[in-house]
Order: C-alpha cells, then sequence, then structure tokens
C-alpha cells in the first residue's frame, strides 16, 4: 500500500486561508507551519469562544503541526503532518463556514 506524502506546503496550502480567517490575520496568513500553528491555537479558541464543536481537535491539530516544525527528522515530520491533516481535512472547512454565518460574513461563498 503507498500512501502520498504530504509537505509543510501542501497543509499550508489546504488550510492556511480558513485559518488566518477564523484567527483574524487574514492580511497576515502563515507562510510556515510554525506561524500557522499558532494562528491554529487562535482560531481553535475562536471557535470555542463561538461554540462551534471541533474546537479540541484544531488544538490537536496544532500541537501536531508545532511538532513537525520542531521535527528535524524526515519521517516523524511526515507522520506529524498527515496526523494534523487527517484531523483538518474532514472539519475546518465546514467549521470555517458555520463561523462565517455567524459573524454575517459570507463573502467566501462568492469568490
Amino acid at each position: 500500500m503507498t500512501t502520498t506524502t504530504i509537505t509543510a506546503d501542501d497543509i499550508i496550502r489546504r488550510y492556511a486561508d480558513d485559518i488566518a480567517y477564523v484567527a483574524e490575520k487574514d492580511r497576515d496568513q502563515a507562510t510556515d507551519i510554525g506561524t500557522l500553528a499558532d494562528q491554529l491555537d487562535t482560531a481553535a479558541r475562536n471557535f470555542s469562544m463561538a461554540g462551534i464543536n471541533g474546537h479540541e481537535d484544531l488544538e490537536t491539530a496544532s500541537t501536531f503541526l508545532a511538532e513537525a516544525h520542531q521535527s528535524t527528522d524526515d519521517v516523524e515530520r511526515t507522520v506529524f503532518l498527515r496526523k494534523a491533516d487527517k484531523l483538518l481535512h474532514p472539519i475546518l472547512w465546514d467549521m470555517t463556514q458555520e463561523y462565517r454565518d455567524m459573524v454575517g460574513d459570507d463573502d467566501k461563498d462568492d469568490d
């Protein structure tokens, strides 16, 4: 069984926009996974304050991203990135849409 390798760039490309929006960093999107992990912590807090379920998984994903950022071993780094992606992929977009609806900012749907 082969698995697709996931990179930090993949994670940033997939999630930085939504994370930056919820972390209120629209104009300062993360360009590295260390910054993305920090913004994800803020986003998780904002989701929690908004009463949106799933913020615990985002906190865990943030920990995985921080570990990947600190890792010097390529295999270990890939494992942490894959774990973060596995948590973020099924929920982040839906959570962000719910957040946008709550704050009355649904312009993202018009893009």
